[in-house]
């Protein structure tokens, strides 16, 4: 499907084909409708190499921002490629009351990061709230972290290569020169290694425990002893 702004026509599809995404207001994946489109005439004089266009989620109405880069220049129009930057990210959703405070707050900067296309600095983040998860829990903390991240990457079938950049930033790096340079493919396995590995060593541990709590609260008898519930 090529995308072409034409000079007297605007934005045309060569189909009807339609694209949705996850909206970063709403978070609802719908439908998105070409809002707002750049002069044409600005555009083939000045020849940049991205253009941006705005379009509007169908189930909120609210404007999304999406940067392409362009293809080709011709006399009455501009090519662009099908692949797109989202500006604005929707905010990745994470259960944080089970974190351990500080590792909470290097998580949340981390996403944060994410969100913003800023991969690098994600990685970096990422690496500051693993090691605080390790201290939180305790001496072989970081021997189970890995044995979780181990068991992710035989779970999604990642090979060895793609894998090895997300085990540097976790376990191996201890500078910052020494991190790898992601790029979006590998942020995205990286962020979702994580959020398995925080959710293993702490979501899963503390939902289990709150939830033997409130049944243990509710087969108690009067004397503070316990019977079995029917």
């Amino acid at each position: 499907m090529a995308i072409i702004i034409e000079r007297n026509q605007g934005l045309r599809q060569e189909t009807d084909e339609q694209f949705g995404l996850e909206c970063p207001y709403c978070g609802v994946y719908s439908h998105m409708t070409p809002q707002s489109v750049p002069d044409t005439e600005m555009l083939l004089e000045d020849k940049p190499k991205h253009v941006g266009l705005v379009y509007q989620c169908d189930a909120c109405r609210a404007p999304v921002f999406l940067r392409f880069a362009v293809k080709e220049y011709k006399a009455d129009g501009i090519e662009l490629y099908r692949n797109f930057i989202e500006l604005e990210r929707p905010k990745e959703k994470f259960p944080f009351s089970y974190l351990p405070k500080h590792t909470e707050i290097l998580f949340r900067e981390a996403l944060s990061c994410y969100s913003s296309n800023n991969f690098n600095a994600f990685a970096s983040m990422c690496r500051r709230a693993a090691a605080s998860s390790f201290a939180a829990m305790g001496e072989s903390g970081k021997l189970k972290a890995f044995d979780h991240v181990i068991s992710a990457q035989d779970l999604a079938e990642i090979d060895d290569a793609r894998f090895a950049p997300i085990k540097k930033v976790l376990f191996e790096a201890t500078e910052e020169e020494d991190l790898p340079i992601l790029d979006r493919a590998q942020a995205g396995i990286l962020l979702e290694v994580l959020k398995d590995m925080f959710y293993q060593g702490f979501v899963r541990r503390g939902k289990l425990t709150r939830a033997i709590k409130v049944r243990q609260f509710f087969v108690k008898d009067g004397n503070g002893g316990l019977r079995p519930s029917a």
